[in-house]
């Protein structure tokens, strides 16, 4: 009896590891059986155990099991699930045909020959508010994110690239690749997945993500704080129940918006069991295919008539530019208060220039759990929209499989595999170091960044040939220091430029920092009251190219000292001490005495001493930190307000005047639904002070033939200068009104828009007298232009998106045509990148 139990455990010893070595690898492809689709993101799965798989997007699949199994079934929302028989075999394709599961439609009140379908969504927006859920008062859940990022058709001349063959390299390596709809391999480039807790508060509308652990695999950045955070759930919200949804940052139509009719025609299919909710099935489509509107099937609660499931899509012939697809799966739970929330999401979005060239697809996955809702938190745990942990980045091994709320398919693990290689190759770090390159314009050296290098070499007619060298330091340094310096020299000016600024980060919670400045270098007189623009390395390397003597070139140097802190969210206080001294490179003169007559004392030079006060109010700004950087993020509903207060204060430190000023600026993008959208910017100063006219308000030309939405594009350089000014400058974006609806103009997938700027001004007598237009030799000097009373007027119309980037404005001067060189008409072009 021992011989034959010794001899079964030494049969079972040999035999076991090759029976649990025998891997078996399905794939197939799950279809709808009444049409022949694909069921996008089915579950593939062996009944009784935990083995399983999701389809993709075109209802594909690859499931590894580690042992032989009798059969795989397949199910999906609102279909019955069906079982196959399966071999042996190590590899083998297995097909799924799903039938629907269908029910008694409930009862609803059709009018006669009227679409039923109407009769539902009449329901759907009598109950909307119900189920909407802004109309919970808070609510918080745990989110799961995983974003995969992969280059589809690659093109025969890309795949040469030594970076390309590089990471198709290390893919093959561990297994087969993934393909694409038309069967075609893709190459992994990145995934990231992220756990957080996402809060939401309503009335005042208030959020924040903690962000618990993340992992970054394949092309990522060095510091992958930042990007965490944008792929958090934040950025994941795909709500519907507003009449608006921000897709890639369009304004789309919701399937149930109030005015459904006017986009949407609908069609009432089936009824259909989805999980425990019995649900109407209606297909949506838009009337116009070109309109931002979604196509595909939605999924409606026959109890009370609330959005159960989504699968939508945008219509490839939707006036958008280098999207190849987008498609929206969303399955919404109820919770205990009425309102529905997001339960899973999966959003795919392929990005294509046009047919021929390689194109991106990315895909999102989101999984919401554990919800809690009407529990809020104080107001001060909302401060802070984002919260990383310190050691969000660092998870131990093992740590996802764990964790991870659904199951990866085999060719998602070996996609995630591949990309732990591929972000270590150097030839992908290269592309990385010069992606990073072209935008920040800065090159990293270890733990400082050289740049900005668009400004290493400059020439024009006052400095020549202008050589300089700079750095900023990075989060590695220091997380709570940034510093930036450069030095400069000019080959015909034979002078030494520098300059140095950063700041200390007192506190992050309200984001209190101590700023400091200190500059010498070459200004003109055009840029010193303009510097409400966001740093810009080539806009500050192209105004030191060619002839910048008409923008009154000057030597301006400047000692500064700040400090800021945020009172609460997206309420921003600034204090400046500021200290400047001029010395203009041109023929300049100011009276030095109240007497301003020819005769009375001048001077060429002059310092100002100012003490400035700055409030900033943007309710809804969405901003996320690095080590030692804040960045703001996303689109903003609400106008931002900006008021600055700056007091000159005359004989400290040389300083010779007294003055003040006051400036408002609000701006704000403005959506209209099916009308488009509306950008504008309203700016009003006041200088109650008499000061030289350099200390004025000088209103930016454009004498190029390049559009620049900031500017007065008809008007010319110091044409008007200002000590009391009202503006506004908006452009209107139809998107596709209008030409959608002209058949042989459609096809083009041009815009129309159209835009407008409006300045009142004025300059005070005094001011006006506070130069002389003779020097003591009797020459003339270069004075300037006040407006009169009648205000400044350029209207426009044009058309973006000609040939995916080119944008053609037509302008029209209505006021001041009497003033030299004035031009009535103009046109202007520009080239930018909008989707």
């Amino acid at each position: 009896m021992q011989k034959f139990t010794l001899l079964g455990i030494l049969f079972f010893l040999l035999t076991a590891p090759v029976s649990f070595a025998q891997r078996i690898v399905f794939s197939g492809h799950v279809t709808e059986a009444a049409t022949g689709q694909p069921v996008p993101f089915a579950s593939v799965f062996v009944r009784g155990t935990s083995l399983g798989a999701t389809a993709d997007e075109n209802g594909r699949f690859q499931l590894t099991v580690p042992q032989p199994v009798d059969s795989l079934t397949a199910g999906a929302v609102g279909f019955r699930p069906l079982s196959r028989k399966v071999s042996r075999q190590p590899q083998q394709t297995v097909g799924f045909a799903l039938k629907s599961s269908t029910f008694a439609l409930g009862e609803v009140t059709v009018h006669g020959g009227e679409n039923p379908a109407f009769a539902i969504l009449r329901k759907v927006q009598a109950h909307k508010k119900e189920h909407d859920k802004a109309q919970l008062g808070s609510f918080e859940f745990d989110s799961y994110n995983r974003v995969e990022v992969s280059l589809s058709d690659v093109t025969a001349r890309l795949a040469k690239q030594k970076v390309i063959r590089d990471m198709t390299s290390v893919a093959q390596t561990v297994g087969e690749m993934e393909r694409n709809a038309s069967g075609k391999p893709t190459v992994p480039v990145f995934a990231s997945e992220v756990l957080s807790r996402y809060y939401v508060r309503h009335r005042p509308n208030r959020e924040r993500e903690d962000i618990k652990h993340s992992q970054l695999h394949g092309v990522a950045p060095r510091d992958g704080s930042v990007l965490s955070q944008v792929l958090g759930s934040s950025f994941q919200d795909y709500d519907f129940y507003p009449n608006w949804q921000i897709v890639m940052g369009k304004d789309f139509i919701s399937p149930i918006a109030e005015g459904w009719r006017i986009t949407y025609d609908y069609d009432l299919e089936d009824s259909v069991l989805v999980g425990q909710d019995r649900c109407y099935q209606l297909k949506v489509f838009p009337r116009r295919p070109q309109d931002l509107a979604f196509t595909g099937r939605i999924w409606i609660t026959m109890k009370d008539y609330a959005l159960r499931r989504v699968d939508l899509s945008v219509d490839p012939k939707a006036n958008i530019n280098f999207v190849d697809q987008i498609r929206v799966y969303q399955d919404l739970a109820p919770t205990p208060a009425g309102p529905w929330l997001p339960q899973r999401t999966r959003v795919v979005v392929g990005l294509k220039p046009n047919k021929k060239q390689t194109g991106l697809l990315v895909r999102f996955n989101t999984v919401n759990s554990n919800f809690a809702t009407d529990q809020p938190h104080e107001a001060k745990f909302y401060e802070q929209p984002f919260a990383s942990a310190v050691d969000a980045l660092e998870v131990p091994a093992g740590f996802w499989n764990q964790h991870r709320p659904d199951t990866l398919s085999a060719q998602e693990v070996r996609t995630l595999t591949a990309l732990d290689s591929v972000g270590k190759l150097r030839s992908v770090q290269s592309a990385l170091e010069l992606a990073d390159l072209l935008v920040t314009g800065y090159k990293q050296v270890g733990k400082l960044e050289i740049g900005p290098i668009p400004s290493l070499y400059t020439y024009n007619n006052v400095e020549g040939s202008r050589l300089q060298v700079g750095f900023r330091t990075t989060g590695d340094l220091s997380p709570n220091w940034f510093a930036r310096t450069y030095v400069a020299y000019g080959t015909k000016d034979r002078d030494v430029k520098y300059g140095l600024s950063g700041y200390r980060i007192l506190a992050r919670r309200n984001w209190t920092l101590l700023r400091f400045e200190r500059s010498h270098d070459v200004d003109q007189v055009a840029l010193l009251d303009n510097d409400y623009a966001i740093e810009n390395p080539l806009f500050d390397a192209a105004v030191r190219f060619g002839n910048i003597k008409p923008g009154r070139p000057l030597w301006r140097d400047v000692t500064g000292l700040s400090a800021q802190s945020d009172l609460f969210h997206g309420f921003t206080q600034k204090l400046t001490l500021r200290h400047q001294r001029f010395d203009p490179l041109y023929d300049f003169a100011y009276y030095t005495s109240d007497l301003h007559q020819p005769g009375a004392p001048t001077a060429d030079k002059f310092s100002l001493s100012e003490v400035i006060l700055e409030s900033r109010y943007a309710p809804d700004e969405v901003l996320i930190q690095n080590k030692n950087r804040r960045y703001a993020v996303g689109l903003r509903k609400w106008p931002v307000f900006t008021f600055r207060y700056t007091l000159g204060i005359d004989n400290v430190l040389g300083s010779d005047f007294q003055y003040q000023k006051f400036n408002l600026l609000v701006a704000q993008s403005l959506p209209l639904g099916q009308l488009g959208r509306t950008e504008y910017t309203l700016d009003a100063g006041y200088i109650p002070s008499t000061v030289p006219y350099p200390v004025l308000k000088t209103h930016l030309g454009n004498e190029s033939p390049i559009y620049t939405s900031n500017a007065y594009n008809l008007m010319r350089y110091f044409e008007f200068v200002s000590d009391r000014y009202a503006s506004l400058h908006a452009e209107h974006y139809f998107e596709g009104l209008f030409i959608n609806s002209v058949p042989l103009l459609k096809k083009l997938d041009w815009r129309l828009l159209a835009s407008a700027n409006v300045l009142y001004g004025g300059v005070s007598e005094a001011n006006r007298r506070a130069t002389p237009t003779v020097d003591s030799q009797g020459q003339n000097l270069p004075t300037f232009r006040p407006l009169g009373t009648a205000p400044y007027v350029e209207m426009g119309y044009g058309v973006e998106n000609i040939f995916k980037v080119l944008r053609v404005d037509f302008i029209h001067r209505l006021t001041y045509l009497d003033n030299p060189g004035a031009k009535n008409f103009g046109v202007k072009v520009c080239a930018q990148f909008k989707l």
